[in-house]
């Protein structure tokens, strides 16, 4: 059964025919899209924080009932920031479009048009583990900029996306590469 909303590793599957014609994880440039499935970790946690969400709205509904309406808006602002940080851990990564390359973190969003990426490349460097503050050595996809300092490396073989998924890292970084050198001229 095809799912439409999966991104790149559906269209570069070594079943079909278009991973060997296609250089660009997809037909229709003009649309931002993640080049790469969200991994295990960031869709295991974004679920704990939903679990989490559901609880605390419960909480809501139940200290509403018993007729402490403050504190039962103050559980449904908790929750409700509970599914938006959920959500926006689910939005987290490197998104492309014929537009540019747009780097979106937790709480900011970083978009730069092609004409200022000077180039997209994977280097062996520590990386964080998860996110958390423990390096280990592993690769990162390196973003320079023409002017400034090159972005902050989201995508890392050892993040939420590709820990334990090294073929999915290589492929993202690929995919990648290839938006760079198709836009970038």
């Amino acid at each position: 059964m095809p799912l439409p909303f999966l991104t790149a590793d559906r269209d570069l599957d070594p079943d079909t025919r278009a991973a060997d014609s296609a250089a660009l994880a997809h037909d229709e440039p003009d649309h931002w899209r993640r080049p790469y499935r969200p991994g295990p970790w960031r869709v295991g946690a974004a679920a704990v924080f939903l679990l989490l969400a559901s609880f605390v709205l419960l909480s809501a509904l139940i200290t509403a009932m018993a007729g402490s309406l403050p504190g039962a808006a103050a559980c449904a602002v908790v929750g409700a920031a509970m599914i938006t940080l959920a959500l926006r851990l689910l939005r987290v990564g490197v998104w492309v479009s014929a537009h540019g390359l747009r780097q979106v973190n937790l709480l900011r969003t970083t978009t730069e048009p092609w004409s200022a990426v000077a180039s997209v490349q994977t280097r062996q460097q520590p990386v964080r583990w998860l996110g958390l503050p423990r390096t280990v050595q592993g690769q990162a996809l390196i973003i320079e900029r023409t002017q400034g300092e090159p972005l902050r490396s989201l995508l890392t073989d050892h993040n939420g996306d590709f820990l334990s998924r090294p073929e999915a890292f290589e492929r993202a970084a690929d995919v990648l590469e290839a938006w760079a050198a198709e836009y970038r001229a």
